[in-house]
């Protein structure tokens, strides 16, 4: 089978807003390839006694997708393209924003990136292991610490990304053994996952992608979580033909907990109705949020009666903690 390779020419200060801008698109499996220096944490778990030299000075980057033969790649490209031209008249570089599209074979490219995916610390007491790999390297596992095994295949949530980062520091410091969860937006199961470990009694969990919610599940397996422990389930609840049967599914007023890592718009969208999956005073962790985009988050938040409670940033990233006021 052969896949269609787009290649964008951009810069680090750009990389991470277009690799949103695809997520968006729903495009998954997205690849970031520059010039920043590995940090010594990072040279450690290679264990390569002797690296490339880089050009620190070099701030290029390239973010790459593909695309299979039976999408619409003309049409992609333009919209790609038209992503590309709001970033830069909004004041980001993005370098020459330059497109190319290759053909390449399907090598197991979907594959390629796992060589690079280690085990690594997500937080005080939270490791993330990859599935495929049998024993974890180049970290210091503590007999207290949680060990969550991870395959996110095309889904997102690998645990690495900051706004993934910023969802476990809210469930972390919000969730209380025994209480209910909603992660809206699950991708690869991470956040419901950890949850779990973490003490939620009770976890729903939501994806529009299908293929998404299987690897979730699977995930959760993995993890030697039982299959009624989480329940996932494949929906939109911003879609108005399906939410009468998601709420049904989901359950109104019945998590003390909701959840959201998607990105900035959906985030906005879905403080008009999230508040009716929340019990009185539960609280709802959002992320995937851009700081230039923060205060149009809160004024969502709220305008539709959340009470802002913690705001927490990493890198471009922001993430809030709002509690429901009514």
């Amino acid at each position: 089978m052969q896949w269609n390779k787009v290649t964008i020419s951009t810069t680090i200060y750009a990389q991470d807003l277009i690799s949103a801008m695809l997520y968006d698109m729903d495009i998954y499996g997205v690849e970031v390839v520059n010039n920043i220096p590995l940090t010594e944490e990072e040279k450690e778990a290679m264990f390569i006694d002797i690296l490339p030299e880089l050009d620190e000075s070099d701030t290029s980057a390239k973010v790459i997708f593909y695309l299979e033969n039976d999408q619409d790649i003309v049409k992609t490209i333009k919209e790609v393209q038209l992503g590309l031209i709001n970033l830069r008249e909004s004041g980001i570089d993005i370098g020459s924003g330059k497109i190319i599209l290759d053909i390449t074979k399907d090598e197991d490219w979907a594959n390629n990136w796992k060589k690079y995916f280690k085990a690594f610390r997500v937080a005080d007491d939270i490791v993330i292991k990859p599935t495929w790999l049998d024993t974890i390297e180049g970290v210091d596992v503590k007999p207290s610490d949680i060990v969550i095994e991870i395959d996110p295949d095309m889904a997102f949530g690998t645990g690495s990304h900051e706004t993934t980062r910023l969802a476990i520091s809210g469930i972390r410091k919000y969730l209380t053994k025994g209480q209910s969860v909603l992660d809206l937006g699950s991708g690869s199961g991470i956040l419901a996952i950890i949850s779990k470990k973490l003490g939620a009694s009770k976890i729903t969990a939501t994806d529009i992608d299908g293929n998404a919610v299987l690897t979730a599940r699977e995930n959760a397996s993995v993890n030697g979580i039982k299959e009624d422990d989480i329940n996932f389930i494949h929906g939109d609840v911003l879609n108005k033909e399906e939410c009468k049967e998601l709420d049904q599914l989901i359950g109104l007023e019945s998590y003390d907990i909701v959840v959201a890592n998607i990105l900035t718009e959906v985030i906005i969208n879905l403080s008009d109705i999230v508040g009716k999956y929340l019990k009185d005073k539960g609280y709802f962790i959002s992320t995937g949020i851009l700081q230039s985009k923060a205060d149009r988050v809160k004024k969502a938040l709220e305008s539709n009666n959340f009470d802002i409670v913690e705001m927490e940033t990493m890198g471009d990233w922001v993430s809030f903690v709002a509690r429901k006021n009514n």
